[in-house]
C-alpha cells in the first residue's frame, strides 16, 4: 500500500526507494547524535556516603565525642564515633539503590534495525539509525526509532507497554498527519522506538531519535521524577530532632543552674555530654532498619519483592492507589465476553469455561464456531496457554471453542483452506475458502460489523435462513455500536456454502451469523483485594492509556465504580481540568476514579496533586509508560512477570506473581510494620527520657552524674536495642485492615504518645531515685555503688517496661507482647548481657561496676518491679478514662 511521501521525505530530505546514502547518515548521526537513551549522571558512593554526617544528631553526637576526647575519656569518645559511624554504614546501605532504570531502557534500544541506504537494505545497531533513515519493520521485530510510515502491509503493533492499549494497533497511511494533540494510541501512521511488530510489514521515515522519541521523552520524566525521603525517614529524624531539642533545654537548665549554684565547669560540661549520649537514640534506626528487613522477608514469601526497606511502612500509610488497567486490573490477554446471536445475547463471566447445555445446542453456534475456528490464523492449545501464537481476538476465538468442546483438529483437518482474503484496513474483513464434500466449498468470513454486513444478503435463525432485510441491517449495526459504546472490541461472523471451488468473488452473498464482542478480562483476584482496600479506607484510581469506554467497562466489572453514571476523565479534560484555577475543576479530578487517554506526563501530574493535598499515593504498573509515575509516587508498585524491566527497576515493590491482592498484603504488612514501629519508638522514648531525666535530676540534687557516658552507650545500644527489636518484629492485630489509614501527616510520636512517654519515664526515674536515696542517704551506700544502682536498675526497669508496650486497652494476661516470643529472647539475651558486665573484669573495668550484695540487688529488682506494676495501673486508668470519655 503506497501514498504520495513528498511531505514526509521532503522533512527527513530521504527518498522512500533509496534512503540515506552513507555519507549524509554519518553527517546526520553528527548532527543528531546516536539513536540512545541519555541517562542522569549518577551519584558517587562518596557524596552518597558524606551526606550520612549532615544532621543535627551526628553534629550532637561528634561534639560530645571532641570533648571526651577534650576531657581525656578516650573510651567514650571512641564509642560515640563508633555509633557515629554505624549509622552511616546503616543510612549509606538504605540509600545507596543504584538507579538503573536508565539502562534498562537502554537495552530496549539495543536490538538491530534494518534500513535502506545507498538503496541496499542494511542491518545496522539500532543506535546508528538517524533522522530520514528509511526504516524497514516486519513481525516479530521490535521498532528502532520513531518513524511515520508510507508503505504498510497488515502492519500490527503491539504498543501496550507505551500506550496501556491491549490490544494491537492496526497501522494505516493517512493523506494528511494527525494533530499534535492526538494520542499516541490514534496515531495509526506513526512507529515509536520500543514498540513489538506482530503482523505485517512496513517501511517509514525516521522522524525521531534517542532523546527525541516517545521513549526517550518517558526517560526524561523518570530522571526528573525525583524520589523524596519516606514519610518514616523523615518522621524518625524529626522526632531524633526533638529529642536533641529536649536535651539542649535540660542541658541549659543544668549548666544555668549549676553555674548559679558555682559548681565546676568540668562537672557541668561532662553532665552536658552525658546528656547528650541519652538523648540520642542510637538504636533506633538499627531497630527500624531490622524491623522493615523482618517485614521484608514476610513479604518476599508472599511473592512481593521489596526494594527499598522503608518502602513496606509507606505501602501501609497509603490512602491512595492509582492503578493502571492492562496487565494489572486485567488479564492482558483477550478473551469473548458477548456472543450475540440473531436468537440471543449470551454474556460471559470472566474465567468462564463452563458453557450454557443451550447455547451448546444452539445450531447457529455451532456454525458461529465453525466460522471462528477456520477463518483463523493462530494456533492456541488448552493444555500450553503461554504457547499461543497470533491475533489475539483469533486465539480467544480458538479458546472459545475449546471452552465449547469443539473439535477444533477434527474441523480444521476435514476443511481444507484452499485460498485466503487476508484482512486489510480496506476490505476491513478476512475470508477463507474451504474444501467441502463432494468438490463444493465452504466460505468463513469474519471482520468489522458494518463491511461483513454489507456481504451478507441471509440471516441464519432458529428457524433456518431467510432473507436479509434493511431493517435487520440497521438493527444490527445499532447492536454493533452499543457493544462498542460499552468498550468492547467487536467482530461479525458469516458463511455460505459454493456449488464448487472454482467459484469466483466468493466472499458475498453471505449468511449472517452474528456479533462476537472481546475484553480483556479482569483478574479474578482483583475483585475482592478492591474490596478490602475500601475496607481499609484506601481509594483505588485506574489510570490507563486504553479507550475510556473499555477503561469504564473493566472499572464495571471489578466494581471500581458501580455507578452507571459515572464517566472516565480523558487526557485531553485532564489538561483542561488541571489548567483551571478554581477549585471546582479540582474537586471534579479527584471525584474522578477512572482516567483514560492519559499521557505518562499527566500521571505524574495526577500524583503530584493528590501528594500536594497530603495523600500518600501508591502507584502500580507495568509499562514502559508507567516508569516515572512509579518513581513519582511515594510508593511504586511493578508487577513482575508481566511488566517491562524498566517498571521493575523504577519501582520500589515488585508483585512477583502480578496479583492485585499481593498488594492488599503489603498494605496489611505496612500497617503492622507502622504499628510495630510506633510501639518500639514510645519504647526507646520512654526509656531514653528516663535516662535524660535520671541524668538531670542526679546533677541538679548534687548526686554527680548519675550515669556515666559509656552506662549509658551501653543502655542505649545493647539493652534497648533487642527488647525494641523483638517489639518491631511481632506479628501485630489481625484486625489493622478494618481501620482508615493513619494521617499521613501526624508524626510517629503524637501528643497523647509524647505524654503517656514522660509518664513511663517519670515513673522509672521516680522509682530509682527513690531506691537510690534509700541506699546513699538510708543506708550510706558509696557513690560508685549508688552508680550501679542507678545503671542496673534502670538496665532491668526498661527490659520489664517492654511488657507495658501493649495496648493500653489490652491487661497483662492477654498482652500480645506476652505472647511474641522474640521477646522472652531478647530478655533472655540482655540478661546475660547484664550478667557478663558484672562478671567480666574487662567490661567492669570499663563500665566502672562495684561488687553488689543482696540488699543492693533489692534496690536495683524492687523499682524495676514497680515500673512494671504501675506502668500496667497506667494502662488501665488510661484505658477506663478513653472508654467514658
Amino acid at each position: 500500500m503506497l501514498i504520495p511521501t513528498e511531505s514526509t521525505s521532503a522533512a527527513t530530505a530521504s527518498s522512500g526507494s533509496s534512503g540515506l546514502s552513507e555519507a549524509e547518515a554519518q553527517k546526520r548521526l553528527l548532527q543528531y547524535g546516536p539513536n540512545s537513551v541519555e541517562t542522569a549522571v549518577q551519584e558517587s558512593a562518596w557524596r552518597v556516603w558524606l551526606r550520612q554526617f549532615r544532621s543535627l544528631i551526628v553534629a550532637v553526637l561528634g561534639a560530645a565525642a571532641v570533648f571526651s576526647f577534650a576531657f581525656q575519656e578516650q573510651a567514650e569518645g571512641y564509642a560515640i564515633l563508633a555509633v557515629i559511624v554505624l549509622n552511616a554504614i546503616i543510612g549509606f546501605w538504605l540509600e545507596w539503590n543504584a538507579q538503573t532504570s536508565m539502562t534498562a531502557l537502554r537495552r530496549m534500544g539495543i536490538s538491530p534495525a534494518r534500513v535502506l541506504r545507498n538503496g541496499q537494505v542494511k542491518a545496522i545497531p539500532s543506535d546508528q539509525v538517524t533522522i530520514g533513515d528509511v526504516l524497514l519493520v516486519e513481525a516479530g521485530e521490535v521498532v528502532a526509532a520513531d518513524a511515520e510510515l508510507f508503505e504498510a502491509q497488515q502492519l500490527q503493533v503491539n504498543e501496550s507497554a507505551l500506550t496501556g492499549e491491549s490490544m494491537p494497533v492496526s497501522k494505516a497511511l493517512l493523506s494528511e498527519p494527525p494533530a499534535e494533540t492526538v494520542p499516541l494510541a490514534e496515531q495509526v501512521n506513526r512507529l515509536f522506538k520500543g514498540t513489538a511488530v506482530v503482523n505485517g510489514t512496513g517501511r517509514a521515515f525516521v522522524t525521531g531519535v534517542g532523546s527525541g522519541t516517545q521513549l526517550g521523552t518517558i526517560t526524561e520524566l523518570v530522571q526528573q521524577a525525583q524520589h523524596t525521603a519516606t514519610p518514616l525517614e523523615a518522621k524518625l529524624n524529626r522526632l531524633a530532632r526533638q529529642l536533641v531539642i529536649i536535651t539542649i533545654g535540660l542541658a541549659a537548665l543544668f549548666v544555668v543552674a549549676g553555674l548559679l549554684e558555682g559548681k565546676s565547669a568540668y562537672l557541668l560540661i561532662k553532665t552536658a555530654i552525658v546528656l547528650a549520649v541519652a538523648a540520642i537514640p542510637e538504636g533506633m534506626s538499627i531497630v527500624a532498619t531490622l524491623a522493615l528487613a523482618y517485614g521484608m522477608l514476610r513479604l518476599a514469601r508472599r511473592n512481593v519483592l521489596v526494594k527499598r526497606l522503608a518502602a513496606v511502612e509507606t505501602l501501609g500509610g497509603t490512602d491512595v492507589i492509582f492503578t493502571d488497567k492492562t496487565g494489572t486490573l486485567t488479564q492482558n490477554q483477550m478473551a469473548v465476553h458477548t456472543v450475540w446471536l440473531p436468537e440471543g445475547r449470551v454474556e460471559f463471566t470472566p474465567g468462564e469455561t463452563e458453557i450454557a447445555p443451550d447455547l451448546l445446542r444452539s445450531t447457529a453456534y455451532q456454525q458461529l464456531l465453525h466460522v471462528a475456528v477456520l477463518c483463523n490464523n493462530a494456533t492456541f492449545s488448552p493444555e500450553n496457554l503461554d504457547a499461543a501464537l497470533g491475533d489475539p481476538l483469533e486465539v480467544a476465538l480458538l479458546s472459545l471453542a475449546h471452552s465449547s468442546r469443539f473439535d477444533v483438529p477434527a474441523v480444521q483437518a476435514k476443511a481444507r483452506r484452499l485460498a485466503e482474503q487476508p484482512f486489510n484496513s480496506d476490505t476491513r474483513l478476512m475470508a477463507t475458502l474451504h474444501h467441502h464434500d463432494h468438490r463444493q466449498a465452504w466460505v468463513a468470513v469474519k471482520g468489522a460489523a458494518e463491511e461483513v454486513l454489507a456481504h451478507c444478503t441471509f440471516i441464519q435463525t432458529a428457524e433456518g435462513n431467510h432473507a436479509f432485510e434493511p431493517s435487520e441491517h440497521a438493527l444490527w449495526l445499532r447492536h454493533a455500536e452499543e457493544l462498542a459504546q460499552r468498550g468492547l472490541r467487536t467482530l461479525a461472523l458469516a458463511y455460505r456454502g459454493l456449488a464448487a471451488e472454482e467459484q469466483p468473488d466468493w466472499a458475498h452473498e453471505l449468511i449472517w451469523l452474528g456479533l462476537v464482542a472481546f475484553l480483556d478480562p479482569p483478574r479474578p483476584e482483583v475483585i475482592p483485594a478492591l474490596d478490602a482496600c475500601r475496607q481499609a479506607g484506601i481509594r483505588v484510581i485506574m489510570v490507563t492509556g486504553d479507550h475510556p469506554a473499555t477503561a469504564l467497562t473493566v472499572a464495571r466489572q471489578v466494581h471500581l465504580t458501580t455507578s452507571e453514571d459515572q464517566t472516565a476523565v480523558t487526557g485531553a479534560q485532564l489538561a483542561e481540568l488541571l489548567a483551571q484555577a478554581n477549585n471546582e475543576g479540582l474537586e471534579q479530578l479527584r471525584k474522578a476514579a477512572v482516567f483514560a487517554r492519559v499521557s505518562p506526563a499527566q500521571k505524574l501530574d495526577l500524583i503530584s496533586l493528590y501528594q500536594q493535598h497530603g495523600h500518600i499515593v501508591a502507584m502500580t504498573g507495568d509499562g514502559v509508560n508507567d516508569a516515572p509515575a512509579l518513581k513519582k509516587a511515594d510508593i511504586g508498585v511493578a508487577m513482575g512477570l508481566r511488566g517491562t524491566q524498566v517498571a521493575s527497576e523504577a519501582a520500589a515493590l515488585v508483585l512477583r506473581d502480578d496479583s492485585f491482592a499481593s498488594i492488599v498484603v503489603a498494605v496489611e504488612q505496612g500497617r503492622i510494620i507502622f504499628s510495630n514501629i510506633r510501639r518500639f519508638v514510645l519504647y526507646l522514648v520512654s526509656c531514653n527520657l528516663s535516662e535524660i531525666l535520671v541524668v538531670t535530676a542526679a546533677g541538679l540534687l548534687g548526686h554527680g552524674l548519675g550515669l556515666l557516658p559509656l552506662q549509658i552507650l551501653f543502655l542505649n545500644l545493647l539493652t534497648d536495642v533487642f527488647p525494641a527489636l523483638a517489639l518491631g518484629v511481632g506479628k501485630g492485630s489481625s484486625h489493622v485492615m478494618q481501620h482508615p489509614p493513619r494521617d499521613p501527616q501526624a508524626p510517629v510520636m503524637r501528643p497523647g504518645d509524647w505524654r503517656l512517654a514522660t509518664a513511663y519515664a517519670a515513673l522509672m526515674t521516680v522509682a530509682l531515685l527513690g531506691s537510690f536515696y534509700v541506699g546513699h542517704h538510708l543506708y550510706g551506700l558509696s557513690a560508685e555503688v549508688g552508680n550501679n544502682i542507678l545503671f542496673y536498675g534502670l538496665a532491668a526497669s526498661q527490659l520489664l517496661h517492654v511488657f507495658n508496650m501493649a495496648s493500653i486497652s489490652t491487661p497483662l494476661r492477654d498482652n500480645d507482647v506476652l505472647r511474641n516470643r522474640y521477646v522472652w529472647l531478647a530478655l533472655a539475651l540482655c540478661s546475660g548481657l547484664l550478667l557478663l558486665t558484672y562478671f567480666l573484669p574487662a567490661l567492669r573495668e570499663l563500665l566502672g561496676i562495684a561488687p553488689l550484695h543482696f540488699f543492693e540487688l533489692l534496690l536495683i529488682v524492687v523499682p524495676a518491679v514497680a515500673v512494671l506494676v504501675l506502668g500496667q495501673l497506667l494502662g488501665y486508668c488510661l484505658s477506663r478514662w478513653q472508654r467514658v470519655a
